[in-house]
């Protein structure tokens, strides 16, 4: 398990270090005390992806169209 702070991990890292740990707690021959810190990590982990995938959303723009069906520009995404 790495030791980088979460909050310097890219989406992929964070990702990868969540599935990880997933998989040791799956297996589960884990010591409780070790299980805790992983699940805590996992949850700062998850915390983490699921942030860089909201900003990640907010920076999509959708093409706007004019009535003639041609590119205007773009506008934010919305949902």
């Amino acid at each position: 398990m790495s030791d980088k702070p979460v909050s310097e991990m890219s989406f992929e890292e964070a990702l990868r270090a969540l599935e990880d740990i997933v998989t040791r707690l799956e297996r589960g021959d884990v010591a409780l005390d070790q299980s805790i810190t992983l699940y805590e990590r996992g949850a700062e982990l998850k915390k983490h992806c699921e942030a860089r995938l909201n900003a990640a959303q907010m920076r999509v723009e959708a093409i706007r169209l004019a009535e003639d069906g041609t590119p205007k520009g773009t506008e934010p995404f919305s949902a």
